[in-house]
């Protein structure tokens, strides 16, 4: 599956656009990734346990949007577009979403 964030692919021609398909992904607070991460505030250096997380959570919010477009006869996913969000009642948690059009390319 061809996934860009371009409004085409050099070389193939859009046959069909099939719609939007999106995915989405929430990372919820960990305790220990927390202390880790604030450590690293006062000491300095990369919270690589959140780097680990945010790439898994994008990875997956991808995935499920391929898998939408999969199933809707698609060959690529064209425009696509990251989102990050914080959501829950204090900014606890993280939203990831992907979205794009699914589309028939040759």
């Amino acid at each position: 599956m061809l996934v860009t964030t371009t409004p085409t692919l050099e070389g193939k021609t859009v046959r069909k656009y099939l719609g939007l398909v999106s995915g989405e992904t929430i990372l919820g607070a960990n305790i220990f990734r927390d202390i880790g991460a604030g450590l690293r505030d006062i000491f300095g250096g990369r919270a690589r346990s959140y780097e680990r997380s945010l790439i898994e959570a994008k990875q997956s919010a991808i995935n499920q949007m391929i898998e939408q477009a999969k199933g809707m006869g698609a060959n690529a996913v064209i425009g696509v577009s990251l989102d990050f969000e914080t959501v829950g009642s204090n900014g606890s948690m993280l939203m990831v979403s992907a979205s794009g059009t699914a589309v028939i390319v040759e």
